[in-house]
């Protein structure tokens, strides 16, 4: 029996349709209302920007804002075409080639954009080219780099119940994204509830004592202005490779992201020979992204790993807590601070000079307090961790349930 004949059973399926009939095959097109994509108005033509028509570019297909807005003028002059709120939008082009979402505003699309219009159920659709994501960019996309195009969106295979059925899934899916969004607002309140915790917890610009202090040091007294150098110190572990030990690299992410492992390989793969050896607790910076402030403290499972002379390796000195330094590195002035002590003329090439950089002076407490910051802020982290773990568990959740929801065609991924 060929496949456009067949009928397919998913894993799991709701009691009210065991005894339905099988899903089937299915493209894109033919379960569409004429997909379409849209275009671009000329840039040259100042009178068909700044409207107040939303246009919607490929990175901005599941946002509630545009950056751009078109008059009726760059509208009727262009390929652009109008989307409805709840249509779904398909980046076609850039790097978020396959992101799949429903508009949530109603706007102009340009040619990066493929709008499609379920003739049974969006939300179905939607929720089944989320799940099909992966197997589209492996297939048509090399590496997952590239672009698709309108035609490659429309002549994939899908299978479809009947409409019960897909509203059935489609309820079950959404219910499990709506989760998610309230656990994600949650986490994004937290972080912006810390964010505010920090500006208040230490000094703001011309002031010597923080707006909001712990009771025992609210008598203690002005923090004391030092360089950096009074507070940390350069410290240099190199390693002589062994061609055939294995090691263990790290990284350090931008704004504040903290390290990463970068893998573990042989010493005679390494091609930067001048290494040095990290330990738990070191404050590492890397000197080309450190204006992007690329910096952090080594946590306890990377301890020992190596990296170039690419970065700074530093330590505290005594009567200084590397954790409070590592919140304190986050201020504003601190980031401007590696700017400043930063030379070159393009921003992805400056390099870090760390002797200028220990000569800054900042204001700092005494150790107990930059302990009781630390600890503070530390446990908060905590919090916006387990919340963030909440909303992977979700997604973990829902994928699950989609490969269970969605029957397997004989090529799935």
């Amino acid at each position: 029996m060929s496949d456009q004949k067949r009928e397919f059973i998913p894993e799991l399926r709701f009691s009210e349709f065991l005894a339905s009939k099988g899903w089937k095959i299915r493209s894109v097109s033919e379960t569409c209302d004429k997909p379409f994509s849209g275009g671009t108005p000329s840039s040259t033509k100042k009178e068909y920007y700044g409207g107040d028509i939303p246009f919607i570019r490929s990175g901005e297909i599941d946002k509630e804002k545009t950056e751009l807005f078109l008059t009726q003028d760059g509208l009727s002059n262009s390929s652009a075409k109008l989307v409805k709120k709840g249509d779904i939008l398909v980046a076609l082009y850039g790097a978020n080639s396959g992101e799949v979402a429903l508009s949530k505003i109603e706007g102009a699309i340009n040619q990066a954009i493929l709008c499609l219009r379920s003739k049974t159920n969006n939300a179905f659709l939607f929720q089944y080219l989320v799940y099909r994501k992966n197997y589209i960019t492996k297939k048509y996309l090399q590496g997952g780099q590239g672009n698709l195009s309108g035609d490659i969106i429309k002549s994939i295979e899908l299978l479809f119940p009947e409409r019960d059925e897909q509203q059935k899934i489609a309820d079950c899916l959404a219910s499990i994204d709506g989760l998610i969004t309230q656990h994600t607002q949650k986490l994004e309140a937290l972080k912006f509830h810390k964010k505010g915790l920090m500006q208040q917890l230490f000094p703001a610009q011309g002031e010597t004592v923080p707006k909001l202090r712990f009771p025992e040091f609210r008598k203690a007294g002005c923090w004391k202005l030092k360089p950096i150098g009074k507070v940390l110190a350069e410290k240099q572990r190199p390693i002589d490779m062994e061609d055939d030990e294995e090691y263990s690299l790290v990284t350090v992410k931008r704004r504040y992201g903290g390290l990463v492992s970068r893998g573990i390989y042989k010493g005679r793969t390494i091609k930067v020979k001048s290494q040095f050896e990290v330990h738990e607790n070191d404050f590492l910076i890397s000197k080309r992204q450190i204006v992007h402030c690329a910096c952090g403290v080594v946590p306890k499972e990377l301890h020992g790993s190596i990296v170039s002379n690419e970065y700074s390796v530093l330590v505290p000195k005594k009567d200084n807590d590397v954790h409070f330094f590592d919140y304190f590195a986050q201020q504003p002035e601190v980031s401007l601070s590696f700017l400043q002590c930063s030379i070159g003329i393009v921003i992805e090439k400056m390099i870090f000079k760390l002797k200028d950089w220990l000569k800054e002076e900042f204001l700092f407490p005494e150790i107990e307090e930059q302990q009781k910051i630390a600890q503070f802020l530390g446990d908060f982290d905590e919090i916006i961790d387990k919340q963030y773990q909440k909303i992977e568990s979700l997604k973990e959740h829902k994928k699950g349930l989609m490969q269970k929801l969605f029957p397997v065609m004989d090529e799935v991924v």
